[in-house]
């Protein structure tokens, strides 16, 4: 029976990312043809996914990253079944490889069709899931473009914002990264007042005009109370609005602006297992 050397055995490892023995059997079914050891492992790849595919993949890792220039950024999520996996060093390897490819990717779907090493992403997620024998995928995929992006992944990889900025200027990357960690932290719902659905909207006034009937308020003044609720509620829950978190008797506006008199944000996305 053929015995494959160690080194063989290593450099299948080393390209497949599956265990020792696993290389090891492929190799000894191939009888030595590298090639075809590789789809060997593969073919189980695709077998323990179609095994798994009904699985829930609600952990995995988020992870951020902004281009070179800062003015391109992704976010993915990399999804698995346990806490463990997520926490494994060679799966966040994977999360953050995945994560700088997304930056060009105009979609998931075009992800999961780029190469990865001389086979798709898809591919790789597949070999991936026998290798670590969980359903492997990304989930969430957002990108965004601006004139300066900064990037916050929280403690974890379980949350992971990315904000445009309107400009590149002194402070804007320390700029970026904080609001990068409001938009973590306070998951506002839309960048301002201008940005909110008139679906949220018209949801929010039926529930405190409802509330307010029932206290018994004059229908006359209604409408004028409705008014500050909403105010409220655009301060509690639109990015710009928002009292900072490092500080409280400023709004996140407030404190860009504090950066440089011209700055603003003009855009944010965030992803969360």
């Amino acid at each position: 029976m053929y015995t494959p050397a160690a080194a063989d055995v290593a450099k299948l490892r080393n390209q497949t990312g599956a265990g020792m023995m696993d290389c090891k059997k492929a190799l000894v079914e191939a009888e030595g043809d590298f090639e075809k050891a590789v789809d060997i492992l593969r073919k189980k790849g695709q077998k323990v996914a179609a095994n798994r595919a009904d699985r829930e993949s609600t952990e995995g890792a988020v992870i951020a990253r902004v281009n070179e220039d800062n003015t391109l950024g992704a976010i993915i999520s990399l999804n698995c079944e346990t806490d463990f996996v997520a926490k494994n060093e060679a799966f966040i390897e994977l999360a953050y490889e995945l994560a700088e490819m997304a930056i060009v990717a105009a979609s998931k779907e075009e992800l999961l069709n780029t190469d990865f090493h001389g086979i798709t992403v898809a591919e790789k997620l597949v070999e991936q899931t026998g290798v670590i024998g969980e359903k492997i995928e990304i989930g969430a995929f957002e990108r965004i473009e601006g004139p300066f992006l900064g990037a916050y992944i929280h403690a974890g990889n379980k949350i992971a914002a990315i904000t445009s900025l309107s400009s590149k200027t002194e402070g804007a990357d320390e700029a970026a990264k904080s609001v990068s960690m409001q938009v973590a932290a306070m998951n506002p719902i839309a960048l301002d007042e201008t940005a909110v659905s008139q679906e949220t909207i018209d949801k929010e006034l039926e529930i405190e005009r409802e509330l307010l009937t029932k206290e018994g308020k004059p229908a006359n003044i209604i409408d004028n109370i409705l008014k500050g609720k909403m105010q409220k509620f655009y301060k509690e829950n639109t990015l710009v609005h928002q009292s900072f978190i490092k500080d409280a008797n400023q709004s996140v506006a407030d404190y860009v602006k504090s950066v440089n008199g011209d700055l603003k944000v003009t855009g944010f996305v965030r992803v969360s297992l």
